[in-house]
């Protein structure tokens, strides 16, 4: 048989779209034709398999060798079709047998001693193997990360020998079976944290209705420990939402079983890039906030970041989604993350420290500088905003450890199962017509609400956000009205950073 089809998936944002790998054996001057839109990783498969299938003991064919990778229009890339060129060489000249070949898809990247070493997003590859009812061939490595869909088989292989000896019915590839992953996540405690009760409270709020805040304060007092601590006041991750944040650390190559219902915390550097924040290249990959979808995305210091990237966030915190479009292609990645910033008052940070000897000497003109950096339309969907104190070293001996992340994540998970009863889904993620129909407040917090307005100069997004928030802060009092107290509360959160 001169001519062998062989199935594999390429990656296109969160979808693995199938790849037949056609290879046809004819007459003419030796050599090897890559066609179908690779790469150059792709284009140098060529010099890994004939390595590969030589050390391997095969017989590498002296003809015309042609590699269509189908369709033609879909761009291909990584090393992901160095097994199936060599099983579809090998079918080809007759090495192997192929009647079972349109059973399987396949992926792994060649070394030149013919082993298979691991390839990107094997996760979004074992839903459409799935879907499209055949068994998955992977390296070792990613067999615990495809197995995680239930309803694929997975058959993890070493070496190219070992899946050309299954193929020949020498040695049958036995289905990985993973041990299930049922650890108990492990996140650092709000305990540890002593004295800032009204941060903790702020923080308790935000992960009550997964809202967005920011916390400013001098260096030292906290901001960046608070952060670190409201993964552990979230609920637990369900089997849907952990598939999905494991697809995209699997986009990733960053996916580790042992991190299985985790959620993610992502705090990445202030000299990040657009790209590297959003998402982006020339074959599209997830940033930041897709990497934390249902987790946290942690921006520290705030004003460091250039004013561009931090603009790229202005949409995904109100889609929960991002699109990245290039010439030849348009992808989609989820990014409903839960977005916490914190940040200096001043360049310096001392303004608002203590002791007094430690006096903010920034002018008010650089202080206009830095916080000018922080456009108003990003500050707007803030929800909350907080400033976190210094403080002194006796509070800090004398201060009692506080509730633990799991006292305070019991009130959270309450609040959260009165949301998803009442309307479906969080408030955070209320539209303009579930929150006129859910944030019903009485009289007197209307009346509170429209005095705050007039005050405070708020826009319509911040009218919207302060009835969520003061939503959330009724569904912790188990309240199904919302009153003066909450909406003074949710008021206070919206004051934003003060004038000098």
């Amino acid at each position: 048989m001169s001519l062998a089809l062989i199935k594999s998936r390429a990656l296109a944002g969160m979808d693995a779209p199938q790849v037949t790998v056609e290879v046809h054996l004819g007459n003419g001057l030796p050599g090897v034709s890559l066609v179908g839109l690779p790469d150059t990783e792709v284009k140098e498969a060529r010099d890994r398999v004939r390595a590969a299938l030589a050390t391997s003991q095969f017989d590498f064919p002296n003809k015309r060798i042609t590699v269509n990778l189908a369709p033609a229009d879909l761009p291909k890339e990584s090393g992901r079709f160095d097994l199936p060129i060599a099983l579809g060489i090998l079918a080809a000249s007759g090495q192997i047998r192929t009647a079972e070949l349109d059973q399987y898809e396949m992926a792994g990247e060649l070394s030149l001693n013919g082993e298979l070493r691991p390839v990107r997003g094997a996760l979004a590859m074992a839903w459409c193997a799935a879907r499209a009812g055949r068994t998955l061939i992977l390296p070792v490595e990613n067999a615990a990360e495809a197995a995680l869909v239930k309803d694929v088989q997975v058959l993890p292989a070493r070496t190219l020998l070992e899946v050309a000896a299954h193929f020949n019915g020498h040695s049958l590839i036995q289905p990985y079976i993973g041990e299930p992953l049922m650890h108990e996540p492990s996140y650092p405690d709000l305990a540890d944290v002593k004295g800032q009760q009204q941060a903790k409270r702020m923080l308790e709020v935000a992960a009550a209705g997964l809202h967005s805040l920011l916390l400013y304060g001098p260096p030292g007092t906290g901001k960046s420990m608070l952060a670190s601590r409201l993964p552990g006041l979230l609920p637990g991750l369900s089997e849907m939402d952990a598939l999905e944040a494991a697809a995209l650390q699997s986009l990733e190559n960053r996916f580790d079983p042992a991190r299985w219902r985790v959620r993610p915390f992502r705090s990445p550097h202030h000299s990040a890039s657009t790209a590297a924040l959003v998402g982006g290249g020339m074959n599209p990959r997830p940033g930041e906030i897709s990497l934390a979808h249902h987790g946290v995305l942690f921006l520290d210091e705030l004003p460091e970041f250039e004013r561009r990237v931090l603009e790229a966030l202005r949409e995904p915190l109100e889609t929960g989604r991002v699109t990245i479009s290039r010439a030849a292609q348009r992808v989609d990645f989820p990014a409903r993350f839960q977005f916490v910033a914190a940040m200096n008052p001043c360049p310096c940070g001392r303004q608002g420290s203590v002791p007094p000897q430690k006096l903010c000497r920034c002018t008010p003109d650089q202080i206009a500088r830095y916080r000018g950096k922080l456009s108003g339309p990003l500050l707007d969907r803030i929800d909350l905003t907080l400033e976190v104190a210094t403080v002194d070293a006796a509070a800090l001996q004398a201060a009692p450890g506080g509730e633990s992340s799991d006292v305070v994540r019991a009130r959270v998970i309450a609040a959260h199962e009165r949301q998803l009863a009442r309307q479906g889904k969080l408030n955070a993620h209320l539209d303009a017509e579930g929150i006129e129909e859910n944030c019903v407040a009485d009289d007197g917090a209307k009346q509170l609400l429209r005095q705050a307005i007039d005050k405070l100069g708020l826009s319509a997004r911040a009218y919207h956000r302060t009835l969520k928030v003061a939503r959330t802060i009724a569904d912790l009092a188990g309240q199904e009205v919302i009153g003066r107290a909450q909406i003074a509360e949710a008021v206070q959160y919206r004051r934003g950073l003060p004038e000098r």
